[in-house]
């Protein structure tokens, strides 16, 4: 995988949103595993999803910007995480619905919590706690389906 997302997609570091969009279509129209089936694609294409999902959203932008991919990168000890699930359908749901001018396209958003959701939290953490570790006691408030 490239390490800089920005060369991924072929952009500059003070590229805008709309710059971002328009270089995240064009290469996922490009490596989409339905349309391109050259060895490789489907990994180009993951790469592409990754990079757009950090650099359009400002608060990973930022992290991703001051420390790289150990400021975005999910897993023990970084204290951060991303679920594509539902962003990467809505991602395609507004790309896709473009070629139809928006109809025929209905939104499948999940009407109720899922067996195996994940809980999520925001947890402030200092530079040392986040690099050495360190124990939390955490309340989590949440609803129960009756």
């Amino acid at each position: 995988m490239a390490s800089d997302y920005y060369e991924i997609l072929g952009v500059t570091r003070n590229a805008d949103k709309e710059e971002l969009k328009r270089a995240y279509r064009r290469l996922a129209r490009k490596y989409h595993p339905d349309v391109n089936k050259e060895a490789g694609a489907e990994d180009r294409f993951k790469e592409i999803n990754r990079a757009y999902e950090i650099l359009s959203d400002p608060e990973l932008k930022g992290r991703y910007d001051r420390f790289g991919e150990a400021g975005v990168a999910g897993g023990a000890g970084a204290g951060f995480s991303t679920d594509f699930g539902d962003s990467f359908a809505d991602i395609f749901e507004s790309f896709f619905s473009g070629f139809s001018g928006g109809a025929g396209t209905q939104s499948r958003r999940r009407t109720g919590p899922v067996r195996g959701d994940d809980l999520r939290i925001d947890l402030t953490l200092d530079f040392l706690e986040a690099v050495f570790g360190g124990e939390k006691e955490l309340r989590i408030k949440h609803l129960e389906t009756c």
